[in-house]
């Protein structure tokens, strides 16, 4: 635009400049001198405005005529230049082909179910920040993009949403968001598995466009089998999940311990308490099990080495050494405060009874999809030996031959067995005697045609096992896994019902880990099949039923155990209605009285 305006200025000023001075060296009344002549030569230049000015013979004001006719046609072809580049601009905004200008900022590549969780969560996360921005990329249109996140998210309080248009796997689009100086880049997955490979197409871009050691990188894939591409194409440093692996680890945890869901949900939305690394200087030299009590607002869970190392749950009496820094759950980042001396703890009235001893469990999985063969891989990491999966689902000799392939690759402590059969039909569900499982697992089919939806068939299931429970007078507890967290809320569930809402759990993850990068270490060994987990434990372990204890005698005794123990989950209170079950990071000076129902909420490793 500069260059065109210069090159009219330039034809303009050859036709001016001689017509000018002609004017002036046909003057009658012009100056003698050359140099006088010269200056009335530009003040004739800068005049051209006048139409007609001059007067005289007719080639003087033909002359007079051909400037004002140049200046209009120069100072009309510059409007309308100038009138072309803001409506190039303005048409460029709306489309969200213009630049980004922000520094520290949040990058999300990508549209996808994820977002509105994402998006949500990075709000909430900034908060008590003075400002924050998030610069989404999709090939979608802006106003589109703009309205759905406005109609989901809602108001975004001190957070700036930027919507730009483009395809995240060009890298000249992603100069839109400016990844090079954001804090980091987040890559959500596609809708489908198949299009997972796009995902590693988007991961070359980046590295392409910025530097890789320049930010930190967020990537989310669908199927294992695109998990190594997808590492390889991040680089050091970024982080790939995958969420069929995910899903599938938080199931099979939650098949043997009902409730074990909600605590998740707590630990992974911003709205209450969190994972965070902090330091503590004035602890160093004390042994982990006082470090517990002394953090009266916050639950101690590990600690994070000087060199990086990241230890969940150490030995009590393991040191804190000089710039080790603790893992907590807390309110906030800054809600964190250690005392000299830790809280307090009665030991008349801690239980002194032996875990109990893990028995064999039976389990009806009901429904096959993907990811069903993970389920049965970290369910064998987790049961005991001589346990059982009976698996009931639709399909012919191709999906019994697909089951036993996935019980081959089972450990021996667990044994598969497959019964053909459609859940969503009464006959099949009422087949089951219910009485001889310890839970159920309710799967729906993988995505098929747009106009399905595998929480449909799941709906159905669930309705027809809620009527089977009801008539055969027999509670189970039931896992079930969804896609779409809208339809949580219409599935006829029963108190203590756990829902695994994929999509949901992991838009929570990816925006913790975009937060906090040991998070990723963190839930990695918390969802894997060895190291330290969270566990849903009778209360009657820690205290005897019926007493007043503080919390911080509750820690006192998981501490003696080897364990951390960060909440508790009031059973009882469930059966009479009360919603808020889960109480996560209670202040160590909380007194309450413990029943029998009660569950303690602890850090600890597999059992």
């Amino acid at each position: 635009m500069t260059v065109l305006i210069g090159w009219l200025a330039a034809a303009c000023l050859a036709v001016v400049v001689p017509v000018s001075a002609l004017l002036v060296w046909t003057d009658d009344r012009a100056p003698g001198t050359a140099q006088a002549k010269t200056a009335a030569v530009w003040r004739s230049v800068g005049q051209t405005l006048r139409l007609g000015g001059e007067v005289g013979s007719p080639l003087r004001v033909a002359l007079s005529v051909l400037l004002a006719l140049m200046a209009l046609f120069y100072v009309s072809t510059l409007v309308g230049l100038i009138t072309t580049a803001i409506t190039e601009e303005l048409i460029a905004l709306r489309r969200g082909h213009s630049t980004v200008l922000e520094s520290g900022h949040t990058v999300v590549l990508g549209w996808s179910d994820q977002i509105f969780t994402v998006v949500t969560e990075l709000v909430a996360a900034n908060a008590n920040q003075r400002r924050g921005a998030v610069a989404i990329l999709a090939d979608r249109d802006v106003t589109e993009m703009e309205e759905e996140l406005r109609g989901e998210v809602g108001d975004t309080g001190r957070t700036r949403i930027v919507c730009r248009n483009g395809r995240p796997t060009d890298p000249a689009a992603l100069v839109r968001v400016s990844p090079a100086t954001a804090d980091v880049v987040l890559i959500l997955p596609r809708d489908h598995p198949d299009e997972d490979a796009e995902i590693v197409k988007n991961l070359l871009a980046l590295r392409t466009a910025v530097d890789d050691s320049r930010v930190r990188t967020v990537a989310v894939v669908r199927d294992t089998r695109y998990r190594l591409a997808a590492e390889l194409a991040a680089g050091p440093g970024a982080v790939v999940l995958e969420i069929d692996d995910i899903t599938a680890r938080l199931v099979a945890q939650c098949a043997r311990q009902p409730g074990l869901s909600l605590v998740y949900q707590e630990l992974l939305d911003f709205a209450g308490d969190e994972f965070y690394v902090v330091d503590a200087p004035g602890q160093t030299g004390r042994v982990f099990a006082e470090v517990l009590r002394a953090c009266p607002t916050s639950s101690v869970v590990g600690v994070v080495r000087r060199d990086g190392a990241l230890h969940l749950n150490p030995p009590p009496t393991s040191v804190l050494r000089p710039g080790d820094r603790l893992v907590v759950i807390a309110q906030d980042d800054d809600t964190t405060v250690t005392t000299d001396e830790p809280a307090p703890f009665d030991e008349s009235v801690m239980a002194d009874r032996p875990p109990a001893a893990v028995r064999p469990e039976r389990v009806l999985l009901l429904g096959w999809n993907r990811r069903a063969r993970h389920i049965l891989r970290h369910l064998s990491g987790h049961v005991a030996a001589g346990s059982v999966v009976h698996v009931v689902a639709h399909g012919g000799e191709g999906l019994a031959a697909e089951v036993r392939e996935a019980a081959a690759s089972a450990v021996p402590a667990l044994t598969v067995t497959f019964g053909p059969g459609d859940p969503t039909l009464p006959g099949t569900v009422n087949g089951v005697d219910l009485i001889d499982y310890d839970g159920v697992i309710v799967l729906g089919p993988d995505h098929g045609p747009a106009s399905a939806s595998p929480d449909d068939r799941t709906l159905v299931t669930l309705l027809l096992l809620r009527d089977h429970e009801r008539t055969s007078g027999v509670p189970v507890r039931v896992v079930t896994e969804m896609t779409d967290d809208r339809n949580r809320v219409l599935a006829p569930a029963g108190v203590g019902a756990d829902f695994i809402v994929s999509g949901k759990l992991v838009g929570l993850l990816t925006a913790q880990i975009s937060q906090n990068r040991h998070l990723a270490e963190l839930f990695g060994e918390l969802l894997a099949p060895r190291g330290n987990a969270i566990h849903l434990k009778p209360a009657g372990d820690y205290v005897r039923p019926g007493e007043q204890a503080s919390f911080a005698t509750v820690v006192e005794a998981a501490s003696r155990r080897g364990e951390c123990a960060i909440g508790y989950r009031s059973r009882g209170r469930a059966r009479v209605g009360i919603d808020h079950e889960v109480r996560l990071n209670p202040a160590k000076a909380a007194v309450r009285y413990w029943s029998a129902d009660d569950e303690v909420i602890v850090m600890a490793g597999h059992s």
